[in-house]
Formats: structure tokens, C-alpha cells, sequence
């Protein structure tokens, strides 16, 4: 019995000294770091736009919930209508918000400082349409189909690209290249080498369309809206840390 416990003893001691001793190396570690360098790079792609993503939006207006609910889903299926006979498919199309709204008249204050309450004195239904437009060239034609059959609201554009992967890719690279010629430099600037990487650490930033102040090369019909589809930047920071050769 003695013996067990002296065993299970030693145990708890040889484990608490073992603990002790990696402490003790860390401490000693972080009181010595690796020398090392410290760069960020950066690296772009420039990618012309292959999707254009419409938003459309349908008001109406009406005395009652329904009437207006009535007024707009008929506008909305001639818009829906349009854009597939336009060539746009039905997985392209996505109701994006959609409300009833009641509008208020708010009377006058009266002299004796009584105010009546507000009445409701109609209804107001915003249905908005999502249409992902796959063709570019058509852009400008399906803005101007849509609004001559009843949007009146909206009109955001927002050109992407579908598979923007190898163009992100392209721009790791070169940020990850740009990271290393600057270490480098500093390097050979401070008289040292450099070592082996440490850590890499990686920001994506969303692109954001750059227009060009000129008509889309592909032309347009003589009464389409004039749009200008630009090119997104798809850009990358990477951050690396690399030791310093003793």
C-alpha cells in the first residue's frame, strides 16, 4: 500500500518538474526571439466583368391593400415575362424584398391644440426583382425594357465575375512575390540573410468596379440605356514573417 503511493507520488512530482522545465524553456525562448523581418505585400488583377446583377424594383399605389397588391404583381409578371423572352433564365431571377405599406395622413393641429390621430388613407406594395444578367451586351436593353414596363424604383447595377478563382489566385502570387522582393531588400539593405518563413497571413479585398468613360465595346441598340461596364480589381495583402540567418 505504501509503496503504491509513493510510486503514484513520484509520479505527481516527475510531472510537475517536466511542467516546470518546459515553463522555464519559454521563458528562456521569449527572452531570446528569432530575428526576423517583418514584410507585406501586395498583388492585383484586373478582370473584365462576365454577370451584371440588376435590381428592379416595382411600386404601386391604391386606396386599398389589395388593389395596389393587384396593380403591382401584374407589373412584376410583365417584368418577370420580359426578362425571360429577353433570354434570361428563371434560376436567374430571385424576388429580392417585398412589402405592404400603409400611408398615412396626419391632420393638422388643431387651434385648440388637439390633434386627431393619423388615418390611413392607402397602401403602398414595393416588390423589388434580383436579375442576373449573364450576357453584358444586353444590359442596357433589359434596363430600358424594365422601366418601360412599370419599374420604377431601383435600377442598381453591380458588374462581377461568375469564377473570379484563378484571378484571386494570380493576385496571391504576385502579392506573395511582392513579399519577398521587399524582404529581400531589407535584407541585403541591413547586411543580413534571410531565412525561413515563419508565418504568412492573407487579406482578400472585394472588388469594386472601376467604369471606363466609353460605350461597351460590343455597341448597343439605338434605345438602350447607355452602360459602362468597367473592370473589378480583385486585390490581395499578404503578410510575412521570415527569420533572420544566424
Amino acid at each position: 500500500m505504501n509503496n503504491s503511493l509513493n510510486i503514484r507520488y513520484l509520479a505527481i512530482l516527475s510531472a510537475a518538474f517536466f511542467i516546470l522545465l518546459l515553463s522555464h524553456g519559454q521563458v528562456i525562448a521569449d527572452d531570446n526571439p528569432v530575428p526576423r523581418i517583418l514584410v507585406s505585400g501586395q498583388g492585383s488583377v484586373d478582370l473584365a466583368p462576365d454577370m451584371a446583377v440588376l435590381t428592379l424594383t416595382v411600386t404601386r399605389q391604391a386606396e386599398t391593400a389589395r388593389a395596389a397588391l393587384d396593380a403591382n404583381s401584374s407589373a412584376m409578371q410583365e417584368v418577370q415575362n420580359a426578362m425571360i423572352n429577353s433570354g434570361i433564365r428563371e434560376r436567374d431571377l430571385q424576388t429580392s424584398n417585398f412589402s405592404i405599406q400603409p400611408n398615412y395622413y396626419y391632420p393638422p393641429q388643431q387651434p385648440t391644440g388637439k390633434r386627431e390621430p393619423p388615418k390611413i388613407v392607402g397602401y403602398t406594395v414595393r416588390n423589388s426583382l434580383t436579375v442576373r444578367v449573364r450576357d453584358i451586351s444586353i444590359v442596357g436593353v433589359i434596363l430600358d425594357k424594365s422601366v418601360s414596363l412599370g419599374v420604377n424604383e431601383g435600377g442598381n447595377i453591380i458588374f462581377t465575375n461568375e469564377d473570379p478563382s484563378e484571378a484571386i489566385t494570380q493576385a496571391r502570387i504576385r502579392a506573395m512575390q511582392d513579399a519577398m522582393a521587399r524582404a529581400e531588400t531589407l535584407a541585403t539593405a541591413a547586411g543580413v540573410k534571410t531565412g525561413q518563413i515563419l508565418e504568412i497571413t492573407e487579406q482578400s479585398f472585394n472588388p469594386r468596379p472601376v467604369p471606363m468613360m466609353a460605350e461597351m465595346a460590343m455597341g448597343r441598340a439605338a434605345d438602350a440605356v447607355p452602360v459602362a461596364a468597367g473592370e473589378n480589381t480583385y486585390r490581395v495583402t499578404v503578410n510575412v514573417t521570415l527569420a533572420i540567418e544566424q
